[in-house]
């Protein structure tokens, strides 16, 4: 029987792939979590679940644990402070990793962001040089596993933009950072709809996340075949890429605001703009300006391995989330006698 671990199993990601694991799985999970209150899509008290409360920066306190499983699934991240990043992003990561069972564990699925790769999936250069302390962080420990004795057995996903939970609270799920920013995004539709963004990037559901994530942790662990890789695997999750001016398309229509003939952002403007109005930007946003296409290839789906995606497009997402739907069926009028 799999034994998984899942660290910062109370975040959105972490509650999904705990709940899709006990779903679809006979599977005993050890749930990392600093705090067990938060822990709202699965019971703590169900016969196959056991929790490990602490920070991620107090590893040895579950060796005894982290030596049995045969699975882990290492979701637990920082962000904010540059010196607590480095703790729980870095050296936690080493030590979590060197009291694993050489013998017992079979697969460590590891979290990153897909910020720190190329369209191709190689590391991005100007993720070291540019990014914020979460960035760093999570290029530098990918640099570190890369070469790690254990590295033949790591999955290294990358999420791209992550919606999960409702924008009103109400799921069992918490929502995630981008689903809470929908309501705000709409505020904005009176002045977006009149913009044009030469840009695009891809989002994953964090359902289909966890649905990936299981396919991985039940299946048998198997060499990286992907092509141009080393020993450890890198995959990104995420959908079909979309454009910005589609997703604003998609907004106005859902929340019934009128498209208006549009101006494009050009950098130049862009630029301009960020000089007459009080907006503070760092090296990594400068650099974010200039890439624009954050876009990968391949980006997973779930479909790639076998399964099917919960949120395949954005309108699904849409639904998912909550988000009023202001917007009005399109009704076909005669026109001179003409439909």
């Amino acid at each position: 029987m799999n034994r998984i671990l899942i660290t910062g199993a109370s975040g959105c990601v972490g509650q999904y792939v705990s709940h899709w694991l006990l779903e679809n799985s006979d599977a005993d999970l050890l749930l990392w979590l600093r705090d067990p209150t938060k822990l709202t899509a699965v019971s703590a008290d169900h016969p196959r679940v056991r929790l490990l409360i602490g920070d991620l920066r107090d590893t040895d306190r579950f060796a005894d644990d982290l030596a049995s499983v045969n699975r882990v699934i290492h979701t637990a991240t920082a962000w904010g402070d540059p010196v607590r990043a480095e703790q729980v992003n870095v050296v936690a990561v080493k030590r979590l990793l060197a009291l694993l069972n050489p013998q017992v564990v079979e697969q460590i699925i590891y979290f990153s962001t897909a910020s720190i790769l190329d369209r191709d999936l190689n590391p991005l250069p100007e993720a070291l040089a540019y990014g914020t302390e979460y960035i760093q962080t999570k290029a530098r420990c990918l640099q570190d596993l890369e070469t790690h004795q254990l590295a033949d057995r790591i999955i290294a996903v990358f999420p791209t933009l992550v919606f999960g939970g409702r924008v009103d609270g109400t799921s069992v799920f918490p929502t995630s950072y981008l689903t809470e920013g929908l309501a705000e995004a709409s505020r904005w539709l009176w002045l977006a709809r009149w913009l044009r963004a030469d840009a695009s990037f891809h989002f994953i559901h964090a359902e289909d996340i966890a649905r990936i994530c299981g396919q991985f942790a039940l299946g048998p662990h198997e060499p990286n075949k992907e092509p141009g890789q080393g020993r450890l695997r890198r995959i990104v999750m995420g959908q079909r890429a979309i454009s910005v001016d589609q997703t604003v398309d998609t907004l106005c229509r859902w929340r019934g605001v009128r498209r208006t003939p549009g101006v494009p952002m050009w950098p130049w403007l862009i630029q301009a703009l960020i000089r007459i109005l009080p907006i503070e930007i760092n090296d990594w946003d400068r650099f974010s300006i200039r890439q624009r296409h954050f876009i990968h290839s391949p980006a997973s789906t779930p479909e790639r391995f076998g399964g099917t995606s919960h949120a395949p497009n954005l309108e699904t997402v849409l639904i998912d989330s909550g988000l009023p739907n202001h917007g009005k069926p399109r009704r076909s009028r005669k026109v001179g006698g003409f439909k």
